[in-house]
């Protein structure tokens, strides 16, 4: 399904240099919008707006190298869009640290990677969602979406702190939802279930894989096309009757 009236508008995406980031930024900009790419690594985010750009792309893909859990960076984009644009009208906040965990029992997790994850995981959503609100504030139609995980339904084992940064951005979703209503700002969050991208990951062996796939409704991997057109419909005015809420999208593995 096409959203017509993302053309034209401007959409921030953190983590866009790769993986699902980088498809979502892939959906928008074939819907004519104009993406800023987000990310931390320079040559990676350079190279994926350079890909997305080519084969006569609709929209327009642009990179900023931000640290979402730096205040002064993320103050750096707001400064730039503020010049270029003026606004932002959609936000989709899916930087997170996960593919890189070493999955252990909880009691082994050190407090820096503890820190780390809720730096980039729980603070940055919060963060760049601050620092870009007088953007967000003026478009007509703002929609946010944050990226959050049915590993906290799952009760998923190894990598507790992931899953308290997730549950941590499902509630934070829907109490900005109430605190932005006022400004026609809506919030939601996209909680996916296990998706499988290029990006290698030592979180998930083959069994549980093949276990989780057993136990889904449908009996398929789910790849970052099975989001995107999620992400496309939260943002595009077709939803605007919805905030505050969390969707799952993940095969009937797990049931809200």
């Amino acid at each position: 399904m096409s959203y017509t009236d993302l053309e034209d508008k401007v959409v921030v995406i953190t983590g866009a240099a790769q993986g699902i980031g980088r498809s979502y930024a892939g959906r928008f900009i074939t819907e004519g919008a104009t993406v800023i790419l987000v990310d931390k690594s320079q040559d990676g985010v350079e190279h994926a707006a350079a890909s997305l750009n080519e084969d006569g792309a609709k929209g327009k893909a642009i990179a900023h190298v931000v640290d979402v859990s730096d205040r002064q960076s993320c103050r750096q984009l707001a400064s730039s869009l503020t010049d270029d644009f003026g606004r932002v009208d959609g936000l989709v906040n899916n930087a997170a640290i996960f593919s890189t965990i070493e999955m252990k029992p909880f009691w082994d997790i050190t407090d820096d990677e503890w820190d780390q994850i809720m730096a980039v995981n729980l603070r940055g959503p919060w963060l760049l969602t601050s620092v870009l609100l007088p953007l967000l504030r003026a478009s007509d139609s703002a929609s946010i979406v944050n990226i959050g995980s049915d590993a906290v339904a799952m009760g998923r084992q190894g990598y507790l702190h992931y899953v308290a940064s997730k549950g941590g951005v499902t509630g934070m979703s829907f109490a900005m939802s109430h605190e932005l209503g006022d400004s026609g700002i809506r919030v939601n969050t996209l909680s996916p279930g296990p998706v499988y991208t290029d990006v290698q990951r030592g979180t998930v062996t083959s069994a549980q894989k093949e276990s989780m796939v057993a136990r889904q409704a449908l009996h398929r991997t789910a790849g970052p096309e099975d989001m995107t057109s999620l992400a496309a419909f939260l943002i595009s005015n077709d939803s605007s009757y919805i905030t505050g809420q969390t969707i799952s999208v993940n095969g009937g593995l797990i049931h809200r």
